[in-house]
């Protein structure tokens, strides 16, 4: 029998933070702990049996699941907590679904509002077998606390706080602190020795800009556009669009999108982003959305505006050229996959993540909304409620989307990002056939697995998620 009774219609508030409610999050943030629990174990139940894209393949959450309310309310009761609960309605094959006790942190995290040191970095194994671990920093955000400190891309580290890396540690408490000391190392022909300097590095609030770096590369015999995007996040794709702008205005040839550490964000920014890179596509399907039965498949199409009203800025490129790495992820791969069907994507670096389902937040409210949220507590979830296909239907590419030209980055030499000697920059535009006028850069081989990364700490790490929409039920 069907136990519970699904909504006609949902109106999903899926970006979130609404002005009109700033003023009564100071009042929440201490109160999970007074809260019903059994109460929020209910709003999950409801959230996800409604939402979650894996529902088919999760028993609990099957709508003939319960037979009266009393089997339905001693299901919850023997759970003892709200998040054993959320993990164990969970499918085998989700690693990204997640819930929080704080969404006002969640909400910041989606609008790169984080506590951090400016210091992104991604800790290694020294081969496989080894024990040797070891941090490098990526690029270190201007103005940071890191950047004070004097860190810059390529700094090696090998211990924190005196305690030397293995490969059993736990990073995500490691890291965790507000404050924490590196100890420095080089790194010469896959030898690690440990340096006398370290460096004390504490964390404040920062809103980082996604756009890290961009830049033109004249080459003998062509012009070629550099731009290193690390988050699809809404609010900056304005100024993207400016970016663009002055790519147009130079007339390159050429485009060179480096998302090797970009996890990724907003569907509708990734729209955005393909749209500055093409723009010949108007009106054809960008990407499909597939959900669980509750509703019915959708197009997400090409266009020609940002939601600010802005025009696009485009391209109206044959050829792209994307820089990948074992951090790419969702709407990164969303890019890639959804305009492989259009033009030639020539992927570069590393297999990706392999993250093709997009996510919301849904709150405890009568149509799962920010508006009027229960304030007895501060559990949301950030399911899993959609899986993404490009127009011919390709999805499901769990082990990642493997590059066309296989390039690993040079710990020992990471380079300048942007320079186009750096190595994986430098293969793009050997691919392409530019002249730069000197030796091209050698491939290095595989040496180091990725056993971690900044990024891990934060709420939204790794998500795909939609904003500014409506998911309805048939």
């Amino acid at each position: 029998m069907k136990f519970i009774k699904t909504f006609a219609i949902f109106l999903i508030s899926l970006l979130i933070i609404s002005s009109c409610q700033d003023d009564r999050d100071d009042n929440i943030s201490n109160i999970n702990s007074l809260a019903d629990q059994e109460a929020i174990k209910n709003f999950i139940w409801q959230a996800m049996n409604i939402f979650y894209v894996y529902k088919s393949d999760s028993e609990d959450l099957a709508d003939d699941r319960f037979s009266n309310n009393n089997e339905y309310e001693n299901f919850l009761e023997s759970y003892d907590s709200p998040p054993a609960l959320f993990y164990d309605l969970l499918a085998g094959q989700d690693r990204f679904s997640i819930i929080v006790d704080d969404f006002v942190e969640l909400e910041n995290s989606l609008e790169g509002i984080s506590i951090q040191n400016g210091m992104r970095f991604g800790l290694l194994q020294l081969e496989e077998d080894s024990n040797v671990v070891f941090g490098y920093v990526r690029y270190v955000l201007p103005g940071s606390p890191a950047d004070q400190a004097g860190l810059q891309r390529g700094d090696i580290f090998n211990r924190l706080n005196g305690q030397v890396f293995d490969a059993e540690m736990n990073f995500s408490s490691l890291f965790a602190p507000d404050s924490y000391t590196i100890g420095l190392a080089e790194l010469n022909n896959n030898e690690l020795t440990e340096l006398d300097t370290e460096v004390t590095l504490n964390k404040i609030q920062i809103t980082e800009n996604p756009i890290h770096t961009y830049s033109i590369i004249e080459t003998n015999n062509l012009k070629v556009g550099y731009l290193m995007y690390n988050n699809f996040r809404s609010s900056f794709d304005d100024e993207l669009n400016d970016v663009f702008s002055e790519f147009m205005a130079a007339n390159i040839d050429e485009l060179v999108l480096d998302l090797r550490y970009n996890g990724g964000g907003s569907i509708e920014s990734a729209k955005d982003l393909s749209s500055m890179i093409t723009g010949q596509f108007q009106g054809e399907v960008f990407a499909k959305t597939l959900y669980n039965n509750n509703f019915d498949e959708e197009n997400i199409n090409f266009d020609g505006s940002l939601r600010s009203g802005a025009s696009i800025n485009s391209l109206n490129l044959n050829q792209v050229y994307i820089l990948t790495g074992n951090s790419t992820a969702s709407a990164s791969e969303l890019v890639i996959n959804a305009l492989n069907p259009y033009i030639n994507v020539v992927q570069i670096g590393r297999t990706t993540v392999g993250k093709f389902e997009g996510s919301t937040t849904l709150y405890d409210s009568q149509d799962f909304s920010r508006n009027d949220v229960n304030l007895n507590h501060t559990y949301a979830l950030q399911p899993l409620i959609l899986k993404t296909a490009n127009k011919v239907g390709f999805t499901d590419f769990f082990d990642g989307l493997p590059p066309d030209f296989e390039q690993f980055e040079n710990f020992e030499n990471l380079g300048v990002l942007g320079n186009p000697d750096e190595t994986l920059l430098n293969r793009a535009l050997q691919e392409m056939g530019a002249d730069l006028g000197r030796p091209a850069q050698e491939s290095v081989a595989p040496k180091y697995q990725l056993l971690a990364e900044d990024e891990m700490q934060n709420p939204t790490y790794q998500r795909m998620y939609v904003d500014g929409g409506k998911v309805e039920q048939h």
